[in-house]
């Protein structure tokens, strides 16, 4: 392989190793001032297993105090049974964002340091981000010694390392790197591109850590920042399907499956918002979290069911969540991933808030039974390393959640990766910092490994002969996966050699079935081996009594090229849902004609009940639902005979499902019981649909205000214009709906030029509020100018005017801010009029540059002025306050505040009762607590869970420092010449919806759009601290710091 970058090394380098000193940049930043805190915690560590630490008691430590490596356990709590000591901390270390276990024991970390320093401000390292080797040589459970094992330029802030062997896969968005250490020194000397054109650069939602699996595959994920795939030669990677990899085909983050060389790329699901990284249990099961938007209590944790869509966005048209739709979901949680949607896989477990990373499936013997075959897995946000025992549901799963590691005293504690090391014991990485996500980075100088195993478990690695069939067998057998990745190849390397001890292990039933199925991996992908060999394999794997290893089995045969339809046959009976499932998964693509009929076989085992096998069918039928479906209604006659049927029925995806979902909809049943049968209709694009939902109009039996509206919905506006039975039923809905968001949304939908006497009544009976807003704007939209400027010169009614006027401020295009200037400048209008109109010219970011052209215009009439600064004096810009302050009276008597401390606030007695008065009025604005204020800003109802104090403060004074993914301000610049700012909350191919504090949206068409650019100052108000006594920023810290779950 070409070597793509030579790394020179010294002599000298080859024997680098240090604990710590201050010849290194890094150490010369930290080690005068926390290396005494490093030794005292190493002396700590090692006195006694129990799980409390010496040192101070947590109760009465200072925040300073709290800080130092010396009392970093003070307040961590461990599980029963285990105990926890640091195995290295600063000045050894800073800011680590993954690592990984080597065979040896050692540690393997990716440092941050050089942290989106862009966006933070933060300083950075030219020479780049370290790759470290820790490594504990007397096996006392304290790293001794580290080496960086590589630093470069192009290194800042790579998000995951998987060593494999001397090749070491570094995940940092562009780029997956493969770097190899060739001649064993533990310095790097090659580097080569295994993946690149990934998006997330400098983001947490880009690319993350790889993962080696049972079956010799890597696994990867991508946030939904990554978009697309590129080989080493920068061409678009084809996935499974030949398809490319990219926003054509797949949404948001992805999660692959690939050859070590990155060959053969599969997309194994798609439409998660941050996956973060894939593990991957013995019977090649893939587990996952994904996080939510900040603040909705939806962070899940997944099985990736193979091909599946995970609901982030809606999948027809890419919509957010937040969009409408029949049938939503009944809670935020649960409607973030449109659970209730056909054809959208459902998740283990909601967690609430919080801040997932990385995971490990523990599949060892050192920990206590509860945690054995179970998820692993670390989440920053809530400040815990915890595992999520699962069991079986059906074709799916259920899970709980116990926790490993809980720091309740020190919120800086910020767990952001997990690894099993080959004794068998957890390692966890730290990022040590006050706050998560959103590009913050609020300390630069700590970052702390923790190692968790019983008490008195020594630290001490096994030893593997590799050279041998059972050498190699048995450390296949070992919960590390570098050790199993070691095992792995050198058994495939030996070949038929190694088949005596493999068989031999793999025939006996009395071996656990996880160490037989890494045997069964080892057996199918033996190189040299025949086709029947390989066969009588999968076929003892199918036959097998434990259903996990059929699984494997089938798994196995799909990666083997096998012809599955033959496997399918002899399992359509098998008692197992989760068997029947991967049968399913398996016909999915399966042109052999018998696949049609063994399909059908398997959809008349479903109950109705099992939304997770219901998906795999669906999966299953992917693109040839035609053929699957015509064979189930041959062999069940009546597909609406049991609920079980009828679930195929709202999932299938075919024209001859349609005049079934229509007899579902129109049944006699409570009308909120069909609604999920009107949302299938979205997801049939056949010519039938448009006639059974006008027969549904037609009939006069099933007509209301609510069916009526339902039906009319999901027709396609093209077909209601040619029914006159939808135009009757479309008048008789609206005149139903009127002074209603759903009658605005159907006038928009289907361009009713005709209700604009309706839609200025609207306008002018909701003033300032998002009704009036709405139908102001659908209005100008409709080209309805004159019957606006009817309605302002008026004089007979100078109160309609003057409400109609601030309707119009919320619009914020270039029409309607001219509207509003021209009356303002107009001296046929009478002043107040014309005042009025002035104070609503910067009632939108657009207005708000335009007012600031105003005022300094020379031209400007000295009787408007002080009105267009009225406009503007609460602009979330401080720059466009400023301005409206300098023609607005001052305020006398009022100091300069000065910024407030944390210590100064933290002396005075804080009320939180009084700071929620607080937050109502001045932050409810922007964020949700519950059910108070606006959907504008992340929600911050479990806020106090995931910032401490300082991280809140800095937040409150510094808000474009850390901008959470996903509430990031855009500037659109729109074809009518006019600029409108505000958080794109969904985007499709035909609209985009932007979110302006106050809990307005404007909805905007997406070839309106000249350009758009993410905004650097966050859309939240700076300054706030100068209207707020330090009182009452104490009394808001105390009131956000309790906002906890539960």
């Amino acid at each position: 392989m070409p070597i793509l970058a030579a790394i020179g090394k010294t002599s000298a380098d080859k024997d680098e190793e240090y604990a710590p000193t201050t010849t290194d940049p890094y150490m010369k930043l930290f080690a005068r001032r926390l290396l005494p805190c490093c030794l005292l915690l190493l002396f700590a560590c090692n006195e006694g297993d129990n799980n409390t630490p010496a040192g101070v008691p947590e109760n009465t430590l200072t925040e300073e105090q709290k800080r130092l490596a010396s009392n970093a356990l003070s307040s961590l709590v461990v599980a029963d049974g285990l105990h926890v000591q640091t195995m290295a901390a600063e000045p050894m270390l800073v800011n680590p964002t993954n690592i990984d276990v080597d065979e040896r024991g050692r540690v393997w970390v990716t440092e941050a340091y050089n942290y989106r320093p862009d966006i933070n401000g933060n300083p950075s390292h030219p020479a780049g981000d370290r790759i470290l080797i820790l490594e504990d040589h007397d096996g006392d459970g304290v790293a001794d010694t580290a080496k960086v094992f590589y630093q470069s330029p192009e290194i800042n802030a790579p998000l995951g390392i998987c060593v494999l062997g001397n090749r070491v896969v570094i995940s940092q968005s562009p780029y997956i790197w493969s770097i190899y250490d060739d001649d064993g020194d533990d310095k790097a000397d090659r580097k080569e591109i295994l993946f690149q054109g990934i998006g997330g650069e400098q983001h947490d939602h880009g690319v993350h850590a790889v993962s080696f699996g049972p079956d010799g595959k890597l696994y990867f994920e991508m946030g939904n920042y990554g978009e697309t795939l590129k080989d080493k030669n920068g061409r678009t990677v084809r996935d499974q399907d030949g398809d490319e990899i990219g926003p054509a085909k797949y949404k948001q983050g992805m999660v692959f499956r690939c050859d070590p060389d990155g060959s053969n790329v599969e997309c194994l699901g798609h439409n998660f918002r941050n996956n973060y990284e894939a593990a991957v249990d013995s019977y090649g099961t893939v587990w996952q979290s994904d996080n939510d938007d900040d603040g909705n209590r939806g962070v899940r944790i997944n099985y990736v069911m193979e091909y599946g869509n995970y609901g982030y966005t809606d999948e027809l048209t890419g919509a957010g969540w937040q969009a409408n739709r029949t049938n939503m979901e009944d809670s935020i949680p649960l409607r973030h991933w449109h659970l209730n949607d056909p054809g959208v896989v459902p998740n283990v477990l909601q967690t609430g808030a919080g801040s997932p990373t990385g995971m490990a499936i523990y599949e060892g013997a050192l920990l206590p039974e509860p945690f054995r075959g179970q998820m692993i897995h670390a989440d920053a946000g809530v400040n815990v390393v915890r595992a999520y025992p699962a069991q079986k549901n059906g074709a799916g799963y259920t899970a709980g959640m116990i926790n490993i590691l809980k720091n309740e005293g020190d919120q800086w504690f910020s767990p952001v990766d997990v690894c099993v090391a080959p004794d068998g014991s957890l390692i966890v990485a730290d990022w040590y910092d006050p706050g998560v996500g959103g590009h913050a980075a609020g300390d630069q100088q700590r970052g702390r490994i923790y190692r968790v195993a019983p008490p008195g478990a020594k630290h001490t690695m096994p030893v593997f002969d590799y050279t041998t069939p059972l050498g190699a067998l048995q450390a296949l057998q070992n919960p590390n996966l570098s050790v199993r990745h070691h095992a792995y190849t050198a058994l495939l390397s030996m070949g038929e050699k190694a088949l005596p001890e493999l068989e031999k292990f793999w025939q006996s039933t009395d071996n656990d079935p996880r160490m037989r199925a890494r045997v069964l991996w080892a057996l199918v992908k033996m190189p040299g081996i025949n086709k029947a060999q390989r066969e009588k394999y999968i076929d003892q794997a199918i036959s097998d009594s434990v259903a996990d290893l059929r699984i494997t089995g089938i798994r196995a045969a799909r990666q083997s090229g096998v012809e599955i339809t033959g496997i399918v046959s002899r399992l359509v009976d098998d008692p197992d849902m989760q068997t029947l499932r991967e049968c399913a998964l398996a016909l999915r693509h399966c042109k052999n004609p018998a696949a049609a009929g063994l399909w059908a076989s398997l959809a008349t085992r479903h109950n109705g009940s099992d939304r997770w096998y219901l998906e795999a069918l669906g999966i299953g039928a992917d693109k040839q639902w035609d053929r699957y479906f015509a064979a189930f209604v041959s062999r069940v006659k009546d597909p609406l005979q049991n609920p079980g049927y009828r679930d195929i029925v709202w999932r299938a995806r075919c024209e001859q499902a349609v005049p079934y979902l229509a007899k579902l909809a129109t049944e006699p049943s409570e009308l909120h019981t069909r609604l999920r049968y009107f949302r299938a209709f979205d997801f049939h694009a056949g010519p039938s649909k448009s006639g059974y939902l006008v027969k549904m109009l037609e009939d006069t039996a099933s007509q209301s205000p609510g069916f009526n509206k339902l039906a009319l919905t999901h027709l396609d506006p093209a077909a209601i214009r040619s029914s006159a039975i939808a135009q009757r039923a479309l008048r008789q809905t609206l005149s139903s709906l009127e002074g209603t968001p759903e009658y605005l949304e159907m006038v928009r939908r289907y361009a009713l030029k005709t209700e604009g006497p309706r839609l200025m009544e609207t306008a002018i009976n909701y003033p300032r509020q998002e009704m009036g807003r709405a139908a102001a704007g659908i209005l100008l939209d409709f080209n309805l100018d004159k019957l606006v400027w009817d309605v302002i010169q008026n004089r007979r009614d100078t109160a309609s005017a003057f409400k109609l006027l601030q309707s119009l401020a919320g619009v914020g295009n270039k029409k309607s801010v001219e509207m509003l200037r021209q009356t303002a400048f107009s001296e046929k209008y009478d002043n107040a009029l014309r005042q009025m109109a002035a104070r609503q010219i910067g009632g939108s970011g657009y207005g708000e540059e335009i007012v600031v052209g105003l005022l300094d215009n020379k031209n400007t009439p000295d009787m408007l002025k002080a009105s267009l600064a009225s406009g503007i004096k609460e602009a979330w810009s401080s720059s466009i306050r400023a301005k409206a302050a300098l023609y607005l009276p001052a305020e006398t008597g009022k100091p300069t505040k000065k910024i407030p401390e944390l210590a100064a606030l933290q002396a005075l007695k804080a009320d939180p009762v009084m700071g929620a008065t607080v937050f109502k009025n001045h932050c409810a604005v922007c964020h949700q607590v519950r059910d108070q204020g606006f959907d504008f800003g992340p929600k911050l109802g479990e806020i106090g869970s995931k910032l401490p104090k300082e991280a809140l403060l800095d937040a409150i004074l510094q808000p474009s420092a850390g901008i959470s993914f996903g509430y990031e301000g855009w500037e659109l610049s729109l074809k009518d010449g006019s600029t409108v700012a505000g958080i794109i909350s969904s985007q499709t191919a035909e609209n985009l919806t932007l979110k302006f504090p106050g809990g307005q949206s404007r909805q905007i068409k997406t070839s309106d759009v000249v350009s758009k650019k993410v905004l650097k100052e966050s859309m939240m108000t700076s300054g706030l601290y100068e209207s707020l006594s330090d009182q009452e920023m104490a009394d808001l810290l105390e009131f956000l710091a309790g906002l906890k779950r539960g």
